[in-house]
């Protein structure tokens, strides 16, 4: 039997989640307050910067038994890090430019308090991500919200997007195809199964995603141990 498989109990899971964030030099154990519930991590406490918290996030789905996190942890910025929303603009503008995944002249930036809101249309779901990951890490940020739209040039039939979506996931060293079910309803993808890990469900979504003729993907895959 291997560790993925092994029932783990919340303390068990707790212990790991504060191991990992001793071992990851981005975020800081002594700022992160973590409980667990039924495999449920809750994360508390505050940082100085947006880029540590979607860290922290990142970092606890990593640990082996952890179902899902909700994360509460709070932004407060020094004072050295404080900008203008006029400046924290500038630099996501300026920072989507230079990123060569995204389709700036797609997007819109607005700013208001510190959070970076971002609509507009791109044709990946790489593209749309690729623009939250820009401005995320960018000193002043409080938070980001990604309003940007999936929107494809192509449309596969529905048997050629759901085959092409089934061929990646048996590729795919990360996945168990065989635990992953893919439905399609016109450009919209529905993953079911069950997996041992938050990192596997995540890596069937990014597959999906990877189809060409994809705007949504709706991943209801479990997570189970």
């Amino acid at each position: 039997m291997t560790g993925a498989t092994v029932t783990r109990t919340d303390d068990q899971i707790q212990h790991d989640v504060l191991e990992e964030f001793s071992w990851d030099a981005r975020v800081q154990p002594n700022e992160i307050g973590v409980t667990v519930k039924d495999g449920v991590v809750a994360l508390t406490g505050w940082v100085d910067n947006y880029g540590k918290k979607w860290t922290a996030e990142r970092t606890a789905h990593r640990v082996n038994g952890v179902r899902a996190v909700a994360n509460d942890i709070e932004v407060r910025l020094p004072s050295s890090a404080e900008r203008t929303d006029a400046d924290i603009a500038g630099a996501a503008t300026r920072a989507l430019e230079w990123d060569a995944f995204v389709p700036i002249e797609r997007l819109d930036v607005t700013v208001a308090r510190g959070w970076v809101t971002i609509k507009g249309e791109v044709e990946w779901e790489y593209q749309r991500r690729s623009a939250e990951r820009a401005v995320r890490r960018l000193s002043g940020v409080r938070g980001v919200t990604n309003l940007a739209a999936v929107k494809p040039r192509v449309q596969p039939t529905t048997q050629e997007l759901r085959q092409r979506i089934e061929d990646a996931l048996n590729r795919n060293a990360e996945t168990n195809a065989e635990q992953v079910n893919v439905d399609v309803e016109s450009d919209k993808v529905i993953l079911r199964g069950s997996v041992h890990s938050w990192v596997e469900k995540q890596e069937a979504e990014r597959v999906a995603w990877s189809a060409p003729g994809v705007t949504s993907v709706d991943n209801r895959i479990a997570v189970t141990l």
